[in-house]
């Protein structure tokens, strides 16, 4: 099949190293690895692709306006919808066009539907709510409208979680339409090599943004070293603008050289910081509403790390009750620190909480499944190339 892949969010460089670029780059990998040829189009084509991805047919889209004017922006992101359907044409004929849905979007969806082509809009949050919470909301009509016309035209659109669909049906989406296809994880990346050797280290992957609960983890880090295990190391593996309140706090409380923070790291560089973590965190803010279907938890699991997470959203169902990752009270220091010192006292129960959840991803979260299950509900011809 000739896939096109349509990525119009400005803040998502698919080449990047932040969550959402990984994503993009774990779907492009398995459309490769399946045989398809894939054309990617999207306006921030700057950072340039790793080799594997050579073959990937680039086609830039222009570009946001510089600087932060939200109303020049969704102007832009509005008047792209006809440049992708343009774009679409000169570049077809496709068996697939696969969107990661953006604000203010609908152009990629509505010209696949229009021309009968097979259609999968992946749904990562519900992007007005999370704009207005966290960034600034302009022209919100424009962008209801504009969601309205992409889940009405999409032939599937693939939410990563429950919460996720229930935005698209409360903005038009068919029911039938909608598929609740949560993220997956490249497991082949990731050897599940047995806990290092050294102090007990307490990990932490992903942006450094307010949802993660970065705040409390420093806390429960801090509790860990002064009761049950003093010589306990913190590693936070990423960047983003909670660095700087992390760095403070940490010299507050004289931990500065008890921990580690990469700053933004390759995608390749990850399995290996993982590697190096005795049990990995997954916190989130009870006051934040949740949405996601993290990528940071599947790739704990992959790696045969025992996890920790708050009990938000569906992460206790994901991590089996107990089974697979232990879960606590969010905004707890206790709780969490409690948590970590079960597994540090425990080396033994801690491994075969690991194994179990890199079994269980081996089983049923790998991208090649999700990627396969979403091209099969889109309607496309077949997912091995033809």
């Amino acid at each position: 099949m000739h896939v096109a892949y349509v990525t119009t969010d400005p803040g998502i460089p698919p080449f990047g190293t932040k969550g959402a670029s990984i994503h993009v780059q774990s779907v492009l990998r398995v459309l490769l690895a399946m045989g398809h040829r894939v054309t990617l189009f999207s306006p921030c084509l700057a950072v340039a692709p790793a080799a594997e991805f050579a073959t990937v047919a680039l086609h830039p889209l222009p570009g946001a306006p510089r600087g932060d004017d939200a109303e020049a922006r969704a102007a832009w992101a509005l008047a792209l919808n006809e440049t992708v359907a343009a774009a679409l044409t000169q570049a077809g004929p496709f068996d697939l066009v696969y969107e990661r849905h953006a604000l203010f979007a609908h152009g990629a969806m509505e010209w696949a539907s229009r021309g009968g082509v097979p259609s999968a809009l992946e749904l990562n949050a519900p992007l007005i709510a999370e704009q207005t919470r966290y960034r600034h909301m302009v022209r919100q009509s424009d962008a209801q409208a504009s969601a309205r016309r992409a889940f009405g035209a999409a032939r599937l659109v693939a939410a990563v979680s429950a919460a996720a669909a229930d935005y698209a049906r409360d903005l038009g989406a068919l029911p039938d339409r909608v598929a609740v296809i949560p993220n997956g994880v490249d497991a082949a990346r990731f050897d599940g090599s047995p806990a290092p050797d050294g102090p007990f280290t307490v990990g932490f992957v992903g942006t450094l943004k307010p949802w993660h609960d970065t705040a409390t983890l420093v806390e429960a880090f801090a509790l860990l070293r002064r009761g049950p295990v003093p010589d306990a190391r913190l590693l936070i593996v990423g960047d983003g603008p909670q660095r700087a309140a992390i760095l403070d706090r940490l010299d507050q409380l004289s931990l500065s050289d008890a921990a580690h923070l990469t700053g933004a790291v390759q995608p390749d560089q990850i399995p290996g910081w993982l590697a190096r973590m005795h049990v990995a965190t997954a916190p989130y803010r009870a006051d934040q509403p949740f949405y996601f279907s993290p990528l940071k938890l599947y790739e704990y699991m992959a790696a045969g790390l025992p996890v920790v997470a708050s009990d938000v959203g569906d992460l206790a169902q994901v991590l089996d009750r107990g089974r697979l990752g232990a879960t606590v009270v969010p905004d707890d220091p206790d709780a969490l620190t409690a948590a970590l010192a079960d597994l540090a006292r425990d080396p033994a129960a801690a491994t075969a909480m690991g194994a179990r959840a890199r079994a269980e991803v081996l089983a049923h979260h790998g991208w090649d499944r999700i990627v396969s299950r979403i091209i099969a509900r889109a309607g496309a011809a077949g997912q091995e190339a033809a």
